[in-house]
């Protein structure tokens, strides 16, 4: 079970375990589903539409950009920022699952669960969300700029990212993007978990439990669905999180197209709407419901093996 379980013994609940648990299903997920980021986050950077229609566009789908990616950067490529990616997916991992754990402890113990079991998935999970958010935000706008730059590369290595950004940019470089990224993580976690939780009530009325393989598919299925649902609703404000990281690295983009520059989540969000329309707000959107779909499928379904494995 995703959450504290009054149920399982002290061993199970080991508040170590599931902080491992949630490092070791980020780090297995991000290596497999690396490849779509780079591609989702080259969507939604570029201003051009994603379509064959428009001469400029240097992207139009997923296949052909990642024939484009192969062949011009080679297919290390789409593990560029992998080692910010698997630093953010492990300390993302075990922070959001650990609080989550702890929040739901308390709500427990509060006898408020069995009532409102919805809402308080909801709750903690947006809550467990923002805390990790916050503690590995910077790591995730390096991920951003590695994915982003292209042919020769403006960062060789983290420490020479790190060093760049901070001499000339200074130290708040590190949480650009941060207003949209808590805006959208609180309702997007929280529908993860409160979704999960509904889908996988879903799942056990329409096909009866059938042994441990049954429930290895039900979690990879219901957290892929969890994924797909949450991520289309708050994706608008991924997108702005992502242009707003790059500001400042717009020489680094001057080879995909068109550049701009934001001075904050309201212009940015303007400037879209006025440029590329509703539409713009979605790019990127195929790639990155694909990867929601894998991760969050992945995320449980490895955090419960974790969780198995550790118990034996």
């Amino acid at each position: 079970m995703v959450g504290y379980d009054p149920k399982a013994d002290d061993r199970s609940n080991s508040k170590f375990e599931v902080a491992m648990a949630g490092s070791m299903s980020g780090l297995v997920t991000r290596l497999l589903i690396s490849p779509l980021d780079v591609i989702k986050i080259r969507f939604q950077l570029q201003i051009e539409r994603l379509s064959h229609s428009d001469p400029k566009a240097k992207y139009h789908g997923i296949l052909q950009a990642a024939k484009q990616i192969l062949q011009e950067e080679g297919p290390t490529a789409f593990w560029k920022g992998h080692i910010p990616a698997q630093l953010l997916s492990i300390g993302y991992g075990a922070v959001q699952f650990l609080s989550f754990e702890l929040l739901t402890e308390l709500v427990h113990r509060a006898n408020m669960y069995e009532t409102h079991e919805f809402s308080a998935h909801f709750v903690c999970g947006g809550l467990s969300a923002c805390t990790a958010t916050l503690a590995v935000h910077p790591v995730d706008v390096l991920r951003t700029r590695f994915a982003a730059q292209g042919e020769p590369r403006v960062y060789k290595t983290l420490q020479d990212a790190v060093v760049t950004m901070y001499r000339t940019e200074g130290p708040l470089v590190f949480y650009k993007g941060l207003a949209p990224t808590l805006i959208a993580i609180f309702p997007y976690a929280g529908l993860q978990f409160s979704c999960y939780k509904s889908l996988k009530r879903a799942y056990d009325w329409a096909i009866p439990a059938d042994g441990k393989q049954t429930g290895n598919l039900k979690n990879l299925l219901c957290g892929s669905g969890a994924g797909i649902i949450s991520k289309t609703l708050t994706y608008p404000l991924d997108l702005i999180k992502k242009r707003l990281q790059v500001g400042g690295f717009e020489h680094a983009r001057a080879g995909f197209g068109q550049v701009r520059s934001y001075r904050g989540l309201l212009d940015c969000t303007k400037q879209v709407l006025q440029e590329e329309g509703i539409q713009g707000f979605f790019k990127g959107l195929s790639p990155s419901l694909l990867k929601a779909a894998l991760s969050t499928g992945f995320v449980f379904f490895w955090w419960i093996v974790q969780k198995w494995t550790t118990e034996m």
